[in-house]
């Protein structure tokens, strides 16, 4: 049975996978995360956005994935 979300034909493509374009703009763009303020307990701006980039990057990824699965 075909997953009715995604709409996909086996090895297909969806425009689910755009989420991951999501994942690279907020990394790869330096002007967002170039800055030390503000902190968040202690912690500069730039080492708290990069783990937070990491658990959105997780998230979407995961959404990805089953929402695409076969």
């Amino acid at each position: 049975m075909k997953n009715d979300i995604a709409q996909l034909k086996p090895g297909g493509w969806s425009w689910w996978y755009l989420l991951f374009a999501i994942q690279f703009v907020i990394v790869l763009w330096p002007p967002f995360y170039n800055k030390v303020e503000p902190y968040w307990m202690g912690i500069p701006f730039f080492y708290w956005y990069q783990l937070l980039c990491v658990l959105i990057g997780a998230v979407l990824t995961a959404i990805v994935y089953f929402v695409t699965e076969d």
